[in-house]
């Protein structure tokens, strides 16, 4: 997995399942995350091979229920993110997914209640040490690569200390939402704090926030410096963002989300493959 010059799709809950993602790299995604699984729930998995549809699924043992859906075709691309507060934990959800994804990564940013009175998501910004704990962990014990993903802190200098306690533990990249925990999707993305924290690391940081148009993902890389550009709500409503031929009609994109969505795993991998 690089980190350099990467359009990529955000994790994005009820959203980013396979065939979103799918879409997303069809219309050019380089790097496309899940949505955010909740550790607990990945442990009460166990891996199982689809050959009717030709994906491999998580399925919560004793149930029929997929927790998280995969296929070949992307294997080199999907990005699994965690919601976690424990060590042991996310090691062990981790080990059970990390032979079919690319990386895995932390939700170090949600601001959602769910999250923080589990103690995930941005209420780990605040818990410096647990954030060491579950990210040299999983460094120590994985041969993917391990990413977080994190909300900006009350100031620019607490972001950039933060960051760079992150560069440390050996992560291979950062990804830097531009807006705080108590910030609202309407406030504009402080792209200026994000190049901050991109002036203090060495390591790949990814900027995210308020990309809603092909060029914006130059606008931010020229305007934070950052190595690559992850859009959320832009590809939301039209996936073909990632194109650089300009978005396609909403209608057609909708056609072709059906389609992915109603077709065997195994058509959309054919397809996917035989336009990229």
């Amino acid at each position: 997995m690089e980190y350099e010059n990467k359009l990529i799709l955000a994790p994005m809950v009820r959203v980013g399942t396979l065939p979103f993602r799918l879409l997303a790299a069809q219309y050019g995604a380089d790097i496309t995350y899940g949505e955010e699984i909740i550790d607990h729930k990945m442990v009460k998995c166990e891996r199982r091979l689809n050959e009717r549809v030709g994906s491999t699924d998580f399925v919560e043992k004793g149930t029929d229920n997929v927790v998280f859906r995969t296929c070949s075709l992307e294997r080199s691309q999907v990005v699994f993110q965690m919601g976690t507060s424990n060590a042991v934990r996310a090691l062990t959800a981790a080990q059970i997914v990390c032979q079919d994804v690319a990386a895995v990564d932390i939700n170090m940013g949600c601001p959602k209640s769910f999250s923080i009175s589990g103690g995930m998501g941005a209420a780990l910004l605040n818990k410096p040490d647990l954030i060491h704990d579950i990210l040299t962990t999983l460094r120590r014990n994985l041969n993917i690569p391990i990413t977080c993903k994190i909300r900006l802190l009350s100031s620019s200098q607490d972001t950039v200390e933060l960051a760079r306690r992150i560069e440390t533990i050996g992560v291979s990249a950062l990804v830097v939402h531009g807006r705080r925990v108590a910030d609202r999707p309407r406030d504009p993305a402080k792209w200026s704090e994000i190049a901050d924290v991109v002036a203090a690391l060495s390591i790949p940081v990814i900027a995210n926030g308020d990309i809603f148009e092909y060029a914006d993902f130059q606008r931010v890389k020229v305007d934070t410096g950052a190595s690559s550009v992850m859009v959320a709500r832009g590809a939301l409503w039209n996936a073909s963002i990632f194109s650089p031929e300009g978005k396609l009609p909403w209608e057609d994109v909708k056609r072709e989300y059906v389609r992915k969505v109603r077709a065997s795993c195994g058509t959309m991998i054919s397809k996917v493959r035989s336009t990229r």
